[in-house]
């Protein structure tokens, strides 16, 4: 069954992202207080697997993806597919290697795996098993 396992946020630019237990989404924008939350903006949510992640030996959050799933295949979804996370409803827009996510990151890594990025509408997307 799927989950999501972390919710994170950005608080400024190039800061570590911040764990949440929940998140309010700002229609068209994205989370709440997070510094990638923009209007009309390319990415307004990113969620990535945690196999993909583990398979790459990254920590959640490196990234800097607002979404962490378990048991959900984040690379299989189409440009345009639906999906719900708690109470939010989010449409594919995008689908970005994650060597476009990790320009700053001094690790870095090579392409070949998939983000995924969302527009939203508003709502609360909660930890599955978390409280909120």
């Amino acid at each position: 069954m799927a989950k999501v396992l972390y919710l994170f946020r950005a608080p400024k630019r190039r800061a570590a992202m911040e764990e949440l237990p929940t998140a309010r989404v700002i229609e068209n924008a994205g989370f709440e207080g997070c510094a990638h939350a923009r209007p009309g903006g390319k990415r307004q949510v990113l969620l990535v697997d945690i196999e993909t992640l583990r398979a790459l030996q990254l920590a959640p959050g490196i990234i800097r993806e607002n979404i962490t799933t378990e048991g959900f295949e984040v690379n299989e979804l189409a440009i345009g597919e639906g999906l719900e996370v708690g109470e939010v409803e989010l449409e594919v827009s995008s689908v970005c290697a994650p060597g476009e996510l990790m320009e700053h990151n001094p690790g870095g890594i090579d392409g070949g795996t998939d983000g995924t990025a969302g527009d939203d509408v508003p709502g609360v997307a909660r930890r599955s098993g978390g409280a909120g």
